[in-house]
């Protein structure tokens, strides 16, 4: 007799682990009375449910006469696959909880851009590993389509994002680096020779914007709050740091970028000059708000704030 993992055979007869770890005890003690005491049962109980297992298989599993208990051969037959069944079920069931506690001790990190910034993540990290040692850090990256880095859909527990955030009322974030937006455009634009543009002179070049998911970051980084109305030019959609850099070098359009983001792009061919007349982006770490605060979430925000500088960091309330 062959069992699945549900105990049940393939003949369709439904037998419960329960009955295989009767059946099992009371194979292994040949005595009915000292496996009901292993199994904490009573002795009348176990022989009954014994005798329910031998009726839904339709086969006696035990001799039972004055000089004891001992096995038929339906009953060693079925012993070790019974026993096989058990252990595979308790893989199973131990599989779940090593996989919940991995879980519970594994902090989701997301970000669409690496805050390397002055060595945030290797301080962040190394403060976070001291006081939860056993704890994993598993850092995920995220397409520029979701602006919150996997906070909206739950991949991230926490995450390195640029505000604005969409649904700004979900999450609670702590601002980690204050920055001028530069204008990245092909070392070819009639405006790559200046050392700082002023935004009225590329209001209307057209402009790589973030993908429509992105909401209120699509629209701060297109600068609708200094173009008085005047709709932008889109020249074309990126959400990565390489659809970037392409679409610049083909001349598709200019795009602004936080200063740490230069180096990213300023590869062959591109160049970054400051912008006068628009503010600084912010780039922060955020979590969703109020009811997600496990023990390793703010452990990541407690560390961040130490490796900021202390008090001066203070959670932002969305």
């Amino acid at each position: 007799m062959v069992m699945d993992l549900h105990g049940r055979d393939l003949h369709g007869r439904d037998v419960h682990s329960r009955d295989l770890r009767y059946f099992v005890a009371v194979a292994q003690e040949l005595h009915f009375t000292r496996a009901a005491e292993l199994l904490f049962v009573s002795q009348p109980a176990l022989s009954k449910q014994i005798r329910a297992l031998e009726r839904q298989l339709g086969a006696e599993l035990f001799v039972r006469d004055r000089g004891g208990v001992r096995l038929t051969p339906v009953g060693a037959a079925l012993l070790p696959h019974a026993r096989q069944t058990l252990e595979r079920l308790q893989s199973a069931v131990d599989a779940v909880e090593r996989a919940k506690t991995e879980e519970r001790a594994t902090l989701r990190v997301g970000m669409s851009t690496r805050p390397a910034r002055g060595g945030l993540l290797p301080a962040v990290r190394s403060r976070f590993g001291e006081a939860h040692p056993a704890a994993t850090i598993r850092l995920r990256q995220v397409s520029w389509e979701d602006a919150s880095a996997g906070l909206a859909d739950g991949t991230a527990d926490v995450a390195f994002i640029w505000l604005p955030l969409p649904d700004l009322e979900r999450y609670e974030w702590m601002v980690v680096a204050e920055e001028p937006r530069h204008v990245a455009l092909p070392t070819t634009h009639r405006l790559a020779s200046l050392d700082e543009i002023a935004f009225a002179d590329i209001v209307d070049e057209p402009f790589l914007a973030l993908p429509d998911g992105a909401g209120a970051l699509r629209d701060y980084w297109l600068a609708l709050d200094a173009r008085a109305g005047r709709p932008p030019r889109i020249g074309a959609e990126i959400a990565s740091t390489d659809e970037t850099y392409e679409a610049l070098v083909d001349g598709r359009g200019v795009c602004l970028v936080a200063a740490g983001n230069a180096p990213l792009i300023t590869l062959g061919g591109v160049v970054t000059r400051p912008v006068r007349g628009i503010t600084p982006s912010r780039f922060a770490l955020a979590w969703r708000a109020g009811e997600d605060r496990r023990p390793l979430v703010s452990a990541y925000i407690k560390a961040c704030g130490e490796a900021l500088g202390g008090a001066q960091q203070e959670p932002v309330d969305g």
